[in-house]
């Protein structure tokens, strides 16, 4: 069986990394767990990325414990900042939650704007209602790329 030239090209697209970006303000809580959960759901299938619009220099330790419950290592992240990302792009996803008029501009194929609010100052409980939404979010978003 002969494969086209542009069925070559398709199957190459669609065996290719996805590569996502995820943005909040800090890049302390809601984007460094959203990349968490892209490496944890996708694997080698995405490259994740996470930036902040101010970052704050630091990984809230609240994210680190609530992302410890699930077994994975938030410590071994750093809080960016969106020039830091730049050299990775293009993207195929930006994913802003938050930032608003602060995030600018990045090349990529789509945006995306999650209304999740800041857990910075929640409660454990309250904090990992947030992480869960923002793994569905991710789940969901990794189904479509």
């Amino acid at each position: 069986m002969r494969v086209s030239l542009a069925d070559s090209v398709a199957i190459k697209y669609l065996n290719m990394k996805k590569k996502v970006l995820f943005v909040c303000i800090e890049n302390s809580n809601r984007s460094q767990m959203s990349q968490a959960f892209a490496k944890m759901i996708g694997g080698d299938k995405v490259e994740a990325y996470s930036a902040g619009s101010k970052p704050s220099g630091i990984v809230n330790p609240k994210a680190i414990a609530a992302m410890k419950e699930l077994s994975y290592d938030l410590s071994v992240h750093d809080s960016k900042s969106l020039d830091e990302v730049k050299p990775f792009a293009p993207f195929d996803a930006v994913v802003t939650m938050g930032c608003g008029d602060a995030c600018p501009w990045m090349l990529a194929k789509q945006f995306i704007e999650w209304q999740i609010p800041d857990p910075k100052h929640m409660p454990p409980e309250e904090f990992n209602v947030v992480r869960d939404l923002i793994q569905q979010k991710v789940n969901d978003l990794l189904e479509t790329l």
